[in-house]
């Protein structure tokens, strides 16, 4: 009797790109794309329904971050295997990932083949990361931003007023103030604008 198939969910927004992913990893003999979905909060249920065993999460999809919803699928199907997959090469994402349960870190310009690979490898219970993702991790150092300080950062991003974050958040405007002030020193960064821009830039958000 053969073996099973590698069963396979695919999170990508981009329907181009998780198309293609799609059409590529079905090429191999020993895999199955047997799900696919465009938001981040729809992972966990495409995952249960399915019965897949490794699931391919983009970072950033509506609904939820590819990150975020790692950490639920780690929650609630913990056998499942996890692999990231980024456009964006930022070592605060590598860090958060691996903390959210995922076995492996990948770019989109990847070979097929090495996306096929890790896949492979994820399940057999091995680590597969990007080595220059790796390195720039180790060198950029933890994301020095408490988790009130990126929620507060993240919701100042679209220009609102510190009232309008405090009535928002459930928070003082006295509070909120204080938050984004921490982040800005921390970040070394002249404003909230800036210290956003860097945090983002880094993977930090």
């Amino acid at each position: 009797m053969s073996a099973r198939p590698i069963r396979i969910l695919l999170a990508e927004d981009q329907s181009m790109v998780r198309e293609a992913l799609a059409a590529l990893l079905g090429l191999e003999p020993d895999i199955e794309v047997r799900a696919q979905v465009a938001r981040g909060d729809e992972v966990v249920a495409a995952a249960r329904a399915h019965d897949v065993n490794v699931a391919l999460l983009d970072i950033e999809m509506p609904g939820m971050t590819g990150i975020e919803a790692a950490a639920a699928l780690r929650a609630s199907l913990p056998a499942i295997r996890i692999v990231i997959l980024t456009t964006f090469g930022r070592p605060g994402y590598l860090r958060g990932a691996m903390e959210a349960g995922a076995s492996a870190f990948l770019v989109k310009d990847a070979p097929a083949a090495q996306l096929a690979d890790a896949v492979r490898k994820v399940l057999a219970g091995e680590r597969v990361i990007d080595p220059t993702l790796a390195a720039a991790a180790l060198a950029e150092g933890a994301n020095p931003l408490t988790d009130r300080e990126r929620e507060v950062l993240r919701a100042a991003e679209h220009g609102a007023t510190n009232a309008e974050l405090a009535q928002q958040l459930n928070l003082s405007p006295g509070t909120v103030r204080n938050y984004l002030s921490t982040a800005i020193q921390k970040l070394a960064s002249r404003n909230r604008a800036e210290a956003i821009r860097t945090a983002r830039d880094k993977g930090w958000l």
